[in-house]
């Protein structure tokens, strides 16, 4: 089984947003929202909404970025 950085997307509301990705990008997402589905049991989600989760993973997970959100006092919800 895979261990994917990235767990099962939640139903939420979602917020309009608009981005141009490189073709190879939205290929890469695409196929990771088909591994995505076969490790959760859910179905393929529209790629475009991993975006959110895997930003919000990334800025979780970056020690820099808290350290400096700390130390800076970045106006902001609290990540992680």
């Amino acid at each position: 089984m895979t261990k994917l950085k990235l767990g099962p997307i939640a139903d939420d509301k979602p917020v309009k947003v608009t981005l141009e990705l490189p073709a190879d990008l939205h290929r890469d997402l695409a196929a990771y929202a088909e591994v995505l589905a076969r490790e959760s049991g859910q179905p393929a989600a529209d790629p475009t909404r991993l975006i959110a989760p895997m930003l919000e993973r990334f800025m979780a997970t970056d020690r820099a970025f808290a350290k400096a959100r700390r130390a800076g006092g970045t106006p902001g919800t609290a990540i992680g």
